[in-house]
């Protein structure tokens, strides 16, 4: 088939390879701008760009979807189908007839759970055990097309958002390829509306604990929902502390749970983490974090740098 592909992130590109190994035609790609990234911030190509001009394929990069040059450009390549991955824009209802089979869209969840942005993550962070991937048809309301096929995952218990992100790319890679094969004989599925729940794209904000609120293990989820960015942070002293790994402490010493320690305070150093008070009498134990601005460290190599002291409390 002729196929125009629109992606951006490192996660569309199993699914653009995928393509290509299945022997379809790809006509044209689209992916967002270039942007200013990294040191100096230098305008850095989105990876799904890279990975089309190995491929020498032609490169489409528009600042917006909505102008009659981009219906021209569209129109003028007769797709007979097109598949989108993370491309970051809604597309325009008048785009999706255009294509002869329409759109179809790789979404990382099980739908109708969690349509929008940032499925992965608030998949993690709201503690779901089970997740996937779904190809369906594209419609101009948020992802709540007809479902054509889906795959389910578990969400191991330490996995991040990156790790399962990437778990999905390739998963999602092979359902499309299943998708597109059997494409005339599937059967679409109304999503049930009623069931639909939402994830929004992320803040700076959402990251930020409140220990107060949070138990250790919602805590655990965030610093691992909100990997890479905007990951899961608190005050120490004043200064933004990033928390890039923890655990639940599942027992704790009897001075521990005699009422005597506040949600955020720190109630004693271990070999390899740092203890810390969390609502509902929860013990959340730090093993990675990084003071803004400085370097990623374990526990025990921040220790050496930063005077703490048991009874400190994070947050303020």
């Amino acid at each position: 088939m002729k196929i125009v592909f629109l992606g951006t992130p490192e996660w569309a590109i199993p699914s653009f390879e995928r393509i290509l190994a299945d022997g379809h035609q790809v006509v044209a790609v689209f992916t967002q701008p270039d942007r200013p990234a990294g040191r100096g911030n230098k305008l850095q190509p989105p990876p799904v760009k890279v990975a089309a001009l190995r491929h020498n394929l032609p490169v489409y990069q528009p600042t917006k979807v909505r102008t009659p040059e981009f219906r021209e450009l569209f129109e003028s390549l007769a797709p007979d189908i097109a598949v989108i991955v993370a491309y970051g824009r809604i597309i325009p209802e008048w785009i999706l007839k255009i294509p002869k089979h329409g759109f179809i869209n790789v979404h990382f969840s099980l739908l109708p759970a969690y349509r929008g942005a940032a499925p992965i993550n608030w998949a993690i962070v709201n503690g779901e055990k089970q997740t996937g991937v779904t190809t369906m048809q594209l419609v101009p309301e948020l992802d709540a097309g007809d479902i054509l096929l889906q795959s389910v995952v578990e969400i191991k218990p330490t996995e991040t958002a990156l790790d399962l992100g990437n778990r999905l790319s390739y998963l999602g890679a092979e359902l499309l390829s299943e998708t597109l094969a059997k494409l005339i004989e599937i059967t679409p599925k109304v999503q049930d509306h009623t069931k639909a729940t939402f994830a929004p794209i992320l803040k700076r904000e959402d990251g930020e604990i409140n220990w107060q609120q949070m138990t250790a293990e919602e805590i655990v989820w965030r610093v691992r929902g909100f990997q890479p960015w905007p990951g899961a942070y608190t005050k120490l002293k004043g200064t933004r502390l990033i928390i890039w790994q923890a655990q639940v402490v599942e027992q704790v010493v009897e001075q521990e749970t005699s009422g005597g320690y506040q949600p955020g305070m720190i109630v004693r150093f271990d070999k390899d983490g740092i203890v810390v008070a969390c609502n509902k009498s929860s013990w959340l134990k730090i093993l990675e974090l990084q003071l803004e601005g400085r370097k990623h460290l374990n526990a025990r190599d921040f220790l050496n740098g930063v005077s703490v002291q048991v009874g400190e409390k994070l947050g303020e």
